[in-house]
């Protein structure tokens, strides 16, 4: 953690690699403008082209040819400027051959600086009603499962994707932690984690000195999105030197508090430019507790 009254580290690049789309604020677009206005600069490789999310309607997928993206993912890697970038983020792909050249990818990065850490937040699925479901083809989901979840550093799954990950039941908070230690990442991160207090909103991670919640009100109906920026603000102020449960309790204040205003404001989409100030630094309160680990592994 720093030490009061230390210089605040330059803040590296950080290298994105997930959907892009063109209208609102979800994946790469919010992701891109979030670490910006933070201060990284981004180095954005768009893994699908949108014209909004898939749950505002019907829309055009522009994936590039597993041979075009392979190749420009191998210039990045031969990139003579590779060891610039301080951490790598993944997230939704257009198609499961992209896994393998992401992965190379990361690789090279970590090979340049091996400082940098990498998140994986494996875009697959989520909760509907009483059950769950893939939204992507289960070839992409078994691609990222098996090619880039071995390979991060931090994991940020939803509890339904813990849940396919490992193949348990996630439906408390000590099966989630239970699930996320079987996952055996250094991070995980389980954002929508079943939280204790009731209409409560808890994310979940269990980390190298053990696990904490951070939880707050949940919102009805909040805009798409909110999974990306809590993860890439908790990567950015790990960047930052901040310990596990400081970065984890800023970040979800962050989007708390984003959602919250832009909900009050009846949008359908996370209000980035609007009400930015929320991503800089919330005004919002999140509490956050110390999960017992031996009570998870019972």
């Amino acid at each position: 953690m720093m030490q009061p009254g230390a210089p605040e580290p330059q803040k590296k690049p950080v290298l994105v690699i997930t959907s892009q789309v063109v209208r609102g604020g979800i994946s790469g677009r919010g992701l891109t403008f979030a670490l910006e206005r933070i201060g990284h600069d981004v180095w954005f490789l768009p893994t699908i082209l949108l014209p909004w999310h898939p749950g505002q309607g019907k829309g055009t997928r522009i994936v590039a040819p597993a041979t075009d993206f392979a190749a420009i993912a191998a210039d990045l890697a031969a990139s003579p400027k590779l060891a610039e970038i301080g951490a790598i983020m993944t997230g939704y792909l257009g198609h499961a051959d992209q896994a393998g050249p992401i992965s190379e990818l990361v690789r090279a990065v970590k090979t340049a600086n091996p400082d940098a850490p990498y998140l994986c937040d494996p875009v697959m699925g989520d909760h509907h009603g009483d059950s769950g479901a893939l939204y992507v083809p289960k070839s992409t989901a078994q691609a990222i499962r098996d090619e880039l979840v071995p390979l991060a550093d931090i994991v940020t799954p939803n509890a339904f994707e813990l849940g396919w990950l490992t193949g348990r039941d996630v439906e408390t908070e000590m099966q989630a932690l239970a699930a996320a230690r079987v996952l055996g990442n250094e991070r995980v991160l389980v954002t929508s984690s079943p939280a204790l207090r009731r209409n409560a909103i808890s994310n979940l991670l269990a980390g190298p000195r053990g696990a904490v919640a951070a939880e707050h009100a949940a919102i009805q109906n909040p805009p798409h999105g909110t999974g990306d920026l809590i993860a890439g603000l908790f990567l950015s102020n790990r960047m930052a030197g901040l310990d596990d449960e400081e970065a984890l309790k800023r970040a979800s204040a962050s989007v708390f508090e984003l959602v919250a205003r832009s909900v009050k404001k009846g949008a359908d989409e996370l209000l980035f430019a609007e009400e930015q100030q929320s991503v800089v630094k919330a005004m919002a309160l999140v509490t956050s507790r110390r999960v017992l680990e031996a009570k998870a592994r019972a």
